[in-house]
């Protein structure tokens, strides 16, 4: 059992930059592949970027090249740096974790409770 909490959220200008935290609890959490969605009102929850357990990384065309997702294990910590922010990345954005591959789908089986990301123009 995985819970996981999110943090970082708020408003910001277009350009800016954001870093969101995701504190996860369980002492195997190493073992755990994270990732992020996000989600804005009235549209379907997408994937952002994810980190397997190996290492490997994948991320959303929309973001790649100006966001990072990372892990410090011993922190139990997820991070997901965002850089050079656009209106159009304004939504809830969650972390998720779960035993196995990275995949770009929600079939993830722990999620937090998101936090709020506004990116004004």
């Amino acid at each position: 059992q995985v819970q996981l909490v999110e943090s970082g959220g708020g408003l910001v200008q277009a350009g800016d930059s954001l870093r969101l935290s995701c504190a996860a609890s369980g002492r195997t959490f190493s073992v755990y592949t994270v990732g992020w969605f996000r989600q804005a009102p009235g549209k379907q929850r997408d994937f952002v970027a994810a980190k397997g357990w190996t290492g490997n990384t994948d991320y959303s065309d929309s973001v790649k090249g100006r966001f990072t997702i990372s892990r410090d294990n011993a922190k139990n910590t997820v991070y997901l740096q965002m850089n050079s922010l656009k209106p159009e990345d304004t939504a809830v954005y969650y972390c998720a974790a779960r035993i196995g591959d990275v995949l770009t789908d929600v079939r993830y089986a722990y999620w937090g409770q998101g936090t709020q990301v506004t990116v004004s123009s």
